[in-house]
C-alpha cells in the first residue's frame, strides 16, 4: 500500500489515490473473524456482524464489495451489515474476506499515526453506540442503518491517517499548537482541501447506499435520523476531550430536543459521572 507524503492537487486526486489502495482492517478484526471461521458451521450471521461493526474499515470493505458485486436482480440497497451477511451467507463471507491486510502492518513505520487512527476508530465506535441507543429511544424505523451511518461518519479522517499519516499528523500538530484552530482550516492548510470535501466525493465513488450517504450529510440535519447520526458523532468527538469540553453543553441541549428527555434523565442515560452532573444541570436543580 502506497503512502502519501505530499499534498495532491484536487479532491478527485485524493479520492482516486484512496480508492486505488487495498483497504486494511484492524488486526483484532482479523483474529476475531479467524476464530469465528473455525466454527462457521454453527456461528450466526449476527455474531459475525458484531465483529464487523466494531471496525469501520471492515464495514466499508463489505459495503463496497456488495456494491461492486451487485447482481442485476438486486433491486434495493443493502444498508446494514446484518442483511449483508445474510445475503452473502456465512461460509461465502469467510471465503471472500480472508487474508486481509491489517492497519497495524500498514502503519508499522508510523507509530504516532497508528495511535491517532486508533483514537478515531474508538471514537467512531462510541458514536455508533450512542446513535444506536438514541435511535432506540426515538423508535427509529431501522436502528441498524443509523448505527452504520454513525460508525462511518468520520471515515475520511480514518482514511487520511491510513494513507497519508505524515500529512494527517501535521494537521493534528497544528491543532495541538492552537486549540482554537478549526479542523477545516488545518486540513485546508495541509491537504489543500477539507476532509468533508473528500468524504462527499469518496462515499459516492465507493457507491455506498444512497440512504447511508444521506444519513451522513450534515446539511440534511433538519431530519431527526440525520440529527441522530450527526449528534452522536459530535458528542463522541467532544467527549473524547473530556467532560469539561465546552461544546458538550450545546450537544446536551440538542439531545434534549431530539430525544424529548429531561436534562437529569438524559444525563443518567448517558452515564455522566455523578461528580460531573451539577455542571450540566440548571442551577435550581443543584440546590
Amino acid at each position: 500500500m502506497a503512502l502519501l507524503d505530499t499534498p495532491l492537487e484536487s479532491v478527485d486526486a485524493y479520492v482516486e489515490f484512496i480508492c486505488a489502495q487495498d483497504l486494511p482492517v484492524l488486526r483484532h478484526t482479523v483474529r476475531e473473524l479467524e476464530a469465528l471461521r473455525m466454527q462457521q458451521d454453527s456461528v450466526s450471521g449476527r455474531r459475525v456482524a458484531s465483529v464487523v461493526l466494531a471496525d469501520p474499515l471492515m464495514t466499508v470493505r463489505i459495503l463496497t464489495w456488495l456494491q461492486a458485486h451487485r447482481g442485476r436482480a438486486q433491486n434495493h440497497d443493502i444498508t446494514t451489515i446484518d442483511r449483508a451477511i445474510m445475503m452473502m451467507g456465512v461460509t461465502p463471507f469467510f471465503e471472500t474476506f480472508s487474508d486481509l491486510p491489517t492497519l497495524e502492518e500498514r502503519l508499522a513505520g508510523h507509530p504516532r499515526a497508528l495511535v491517532g487512527v486508533l483514537k478515531v476508530i474508538n471514537r467512531a465506535r462510541k458514536a455508533a453506540h450512542y446513535a444506536r441507543e438514541w435511535a432506540v429511544i426515538r423508535h427509529d424505523l431501522d436502528v441498524e442503518e443509523v448505527t452504520v451511518a454513525a460508525l462511518l461518519h468520520e471515515v475520511t479522517e480514518i482514511m487520511c491517517w491510513t494513507v497519508a499519516p505524515a500529512l494527517t499528523q501535521r494537521v493534528h500538530d497544528l491543532q495541538q499548537a492552537d486549540r482554537s484552530l478549526r479542523s477545516t482550516v488545518a486540513q485546508q492548510t495541509v491537504f489543500g482541501v477539507t476532509a468533508r470535501e473528500i468524504q462527499l466525493a469518496l462515499v459516492r465513488n465507493w457507491q455506498l447506499p444512497d440512504l447511508l450517504v444521506w444519513l451522513m450529510q450534515e446539511d440534511q440535519s433538519d431530519h431527526p435520523r440525520v440529527r441522530n447520526v450527526r449528534l452522536a458523532a459530535d458528542f463522541a468527538r467532544h467527549l473524547a476531550r473530556g467532560w469539561d469540553d465546552p461544546a458538550l453543553a450545546d450537544d446536551l441541549a440538542e439531545l434534549e430536543k431530539l430525544l424529548h428527555l429531561g436534562r437529569e434523565q438524559l444525563l443518567i442515560r448517558l452515564g455522566v459521572p455523578a461528580e460531573v452532573m451539577p455542571r450540566f444541570l440548571p442551577a435550581a436543580d443543584t440546590e
